[in-house]
């Protein structure tokens, strides 16, 4: 495609990707862009929340080209398993310039996964993002067991270390207007596993949405799920959601093991009094002033096990 030197250029973000096609949201509507000069060696590095400069094949045509990406604020990622052996895992950006992660778990039907859930903490942490921990599926559960037993006991520990978190049911509305007012104005990315009610939760928050996600991805001819890519989708009350596919597993990418005691809230007061200091591993070592804190109860020893299985991997 052609484009005219003459036309301006103007700003939008990119909200989905298919195969040498790129679908920007700007002020004047939506267009399907291509890459143009230099852009396409940055093809494979461009994402969803990209901010790009392109110009429009004429006016009301949908159509343009993206001559510049902007820088990015922050990225998200996580690591991809080695393709097969003998090579090395890889980097998978999900998406660019995001102000909050939101990650959905259902409080049933599957059950919460809490050791999936540190990992999507810890990589809000280590991208210096807050971090809105949202429950979906709240009709599955009766109200007692919401205020009382093993959920309501590890809802309140991550409240306690500082985590929102919120509580919601598709079906009968409970604890989405919450949910809306902790979205407004902000660009958020769901992280959950399949299953656990985006689709749903997505359609109770703004009628059709869950359905335009599946839509996109059927456009791109890729997987079964409702989202098989990143999707971004502004928000009639203000900000944007971007949702991600669903995944089994979760890989932490660029946090060093040496680090990551730091992107667990609970252990930093106690990083530097170990006896041997910033060197100590938290495992075996005596005088582990995190092991310690573990055996006194002021540790979670649930979320000490999931810090041991991410550094393992690091």
């Amino acid at each position: 495609m052609k484009m005219s030197s003459t036309l301006a250029e103007e700003q939008g973000v990119v909200i989905s990707k298919s195969v040498g096609q790129y679908r920007v949201q700007a002020a004047g509507g939506l267009l399907v862009c291509g890459l143009g000069g230099h852009v396409r060696a940055e093809a494979g590095s461009l994402v969803v929340g990209d901010l790009v400069r392109f110009a429009a094949a004429g006016p009301g045509a949908g159509t343009g080209q993206i001559v510049a990406v902007l820088p990015r604020r922050n990225t998200l990622s996580r690591r991809e398993a080695a393709p097969r052996p003998g090579t090395y895992p890889a980097e998978q950006v999900i998406a660019a310039n995001v102000d909050q992660v939101v990650p959905v778990l259902a409080v049933a039907d599957p059950p919460p996964q809490w050791n999936l859930l540190d990992r999507y903490l810890t990589l809000a942490e280590s991208r210096a993002l807050p971090a809105l921990i949202c429950l979906t599926k709240a009709d599955l559960v009766s109200p007692v067991g919401l205020d009382d037993g093993e959920l309501a006991e590890t809802l309140a520990e991550y409240r306690g270390l500082g985590y929102r978190a919120v509580v919601t049911s598709a079906l009968s509305g409970a604890g989405l207007d919450e949910l809306r007012q902790a979205l407004r104005g902000r660009v958020s990315v769901l992280l959950g596993k399949s299953g656990v009610g985006k689709t749903s939760l997505l359609n109770a928050l703004e009628p059709g949405l869950g359905l335009r996600t599946a839509e996109v991805s059927r456009a791109t001819g890729k997987g079964r799920h409702a989202t098989s890519q990143a999707v971004l989708f502004p928000l009639a009350g203000g900000g944007a959601l971007v949702d991600t596919p669903g995944t089994r597993e979760f890989g932490l990418w660029d946090v060093a093991a040496d680090e990551l005691a730091l992107f667990f809230p609970e252990m930093r007061r106690w990083l530097g009094a170990c006896k041997f200091g910033l060197n100590c591993g938290h495992d075996e070592e005596p005088g582990c002033a995190i092991r310690q804190a573990v055996m006194a109860g002021q540790i979670s020893p649930r979320r000490y096990q999931s810090y041991m299985r991410l550094r393992a991997e690091g």
